[in-house]
């Protein structure tokens, strides 16, 4: 509650902030103060000078809210969030006009900007993120340079029933959806510094998890090669380690090959080493030839659609659960002594959040990665620079990316994901808090409500299933360890 004299005192000092009528300018705009309430003002300005000329109103929004925030410090009011650009694209009324007129559950611009976040943290390449904006059935659209025809310097989205009145496709660019969507920013995460923050790590990876990603690393690339050239070359633009196996006879002819991942390595610090036999029966070299031998090729040889087991399943959501965990420790850690240290592995724990929310098919998972989308992105769309701590957590999310092609049902291990996605979620606004970045914190701790929820459902789920004195008591004990939201 201010008074007149304070209240004019905030005006002035917005329309002088904004620079429609600067402080000791008589040709600035005319403008008038309406006050309603004891609490607020209603501001009224022309759009033209004195002297005939324009005002300058771009970026205004950001002014009145730096002006805002000086009078919360000159008189002492709550402090509230500044206008840094960590909200993504609004849809506009007219979109969401449009989407109840049609029944949609929301505006396209919305399930976009999802699809495309779950695209980018699934996706360790700039060709499998349009692979997979292409399976999730969103159309796309390339732009190429204007001096090279061959250079891809942009995209746009679109979805095939959100069409303008003369017939085509409404397409949104990336940067409308959001400020770190634009292609640029987008290629920065599937690019690291070195070799300890490569797109693939190894390190902190179970056995379970490392075989898992291995077979479905060589399984995509024998459906996608025609001859084990091809075959060998996908590998390694998969990010796998190759070693090929010689025959004792004549050694220039290759009898077998083994693969590994980078950084998963042994008690003697060498790479944990993959036959093909040991991956599938149909992934041995000799079974591979005679795939592509199309004169010599059988319906047993030939590829089938890649699924995961039940245990590779499990193990590869235990082991985004651990990195979950750890990250939330890293955050901790540095939301007191370097805060700046923590911003990447919070923009990796949206990434995850996203691909765990398509993965799973769950729409509370999905409500709460659109919540740590706000609290994890860096302020006026900036990359943070990559740790390894946020490099291993999108490496999990990646993982989780590969279960996406089956059904998942509520064990255990997605419960214990659940509470970790939690707590990770009230690390990063315990990171907020400690950056002063209210809004961005209120976001966090709603995400870690939602995760509360769906751990939650996982584990009732789980009990109703569960036969009394079986696995029912060890959910329990694992709901009653979630952190509670503030």
């Amino acid at each position: 509650m201010l008074s007149d004299a304070e209240w004019a005192q905030v005006a002035a000092g917005i329309m002088d902030r904004t620079g429609l009528a600067p402080a000791g300018d008589d040709l600035g705009v005319r403008w008038v103060a309406v006050r309603h309430a004891a609490d607020h003002v209603h501001l009224v300005a022309t759009l033209a000078r004195q002297d005939g000329m324009r005002p300058r109103v771009w970026n205004d929004f950001y002014r009145v809210r730096e002006a805002c925030r000086e009078a919360e410090e000159r008189f002492g009011l709550r402090v509230t969030a500044p206008g840094d650009r960590t909200a993504a694209r609004r849809a506009t009324r007219a979109e969401t006009e449009q989407a109840v007129r049609r029944g949609w559950d929301e505006p396209p611009r919305v399930t976009l900007r999802r699809e495309v976040c779950a695209a980018a943290g699934g996706a360790r390449s700039e060709q499998e993120f349009f692979t997979r904006l292409a399976e999730a059935g969103v159309l796309t659209r390339k732009r190429h340079g204007t001096l090279n025809a061959d250079q891809v310097t942009g995209y746009a989205v679109g979805l095939p029933p959100h069409v303008a009145k003369a017939g085509g496709t409404v397409w949104y660019g990336g940067g409308k959806l959001a400020a770190d969507l634009t292609l640029p920013k987008l290629r920065t995460r599937w690019s690291g510094p070195g070799p300890e923050h490569g797109s693939f790590p190894g390190q902190g990876r179970s056995a379970g998890a490392a075989r898992a990603a291995l077979r479905a690393a060589v399984t995509g690339a024998a459906e996608q090669a025609r001859d084990e050239a091809g075959f060998f070359a996908g590998l390694r633009e998969a990010g796998v380690l190759v070693r090929f196996r010689f025959s004792e006879i004549d050694p220039g002819e290759v009898t077998g090959y083994s693969v590994a991942l980078p950084g998963h390595d042994g008690s003697d610090a060498e790479p944990l080493w993959y036959g093909g036999g040991r991956l599938a029966a149909g992934l041995t070299l000799p079974r591979l030839r005679r795939r592509w031998d199309s004169s010599g090729s059988g319906p047993a040889d030939r590829p089938g659609t890649f699924q995961f087991t039940v245990s590779e399943r499990n193990a590869i959501y235990d082991h985004a659960a651990r990195q979950a965990g750890a990250a939330a420790e890293h955050i901790r850690r540095c939301a007191g002594t370097d805060p700046a240290g923590a911003d990447d592995a919070a923009r990796a724990a949206a990434d995850t959040l996203h691909v765990a929310a398509a993965a799973l098919r769950n729409p509370v998972l999905r409500r709460a990665a659109d919540d740590c989308d706000r609290a994890a992105r860096a302020p006026y769309g900036q990359i943070p620079p990559r740790t390894r701590e946020g490099s291993q957590l999108r490496d999990a999310a990646r993982l989780l990316a590969l279960t996406g092609r089956v059904a998942s049902d509520s064990t255990l291990v997605v419960v214990a994901l659940a509470a970790n996605l939690a707590a990770l979620a009230m690390a990063v606004a315990e990171l907020r808090l400690a950056q002063q970045r209210a809004a961005q914190a209120a976001a966090a701790r709603a995400a870690a409500g939602h995760l509360h929820a769906a751990a939650g459902q996982a584990g009732r789920g789980r009990r109703a299933s569960a036969r009394p004195g079986s696995q029912g008591e060890p959910g329990r004990a694992l709901l009653r360890t979630l952190p509670v939201p503030m």
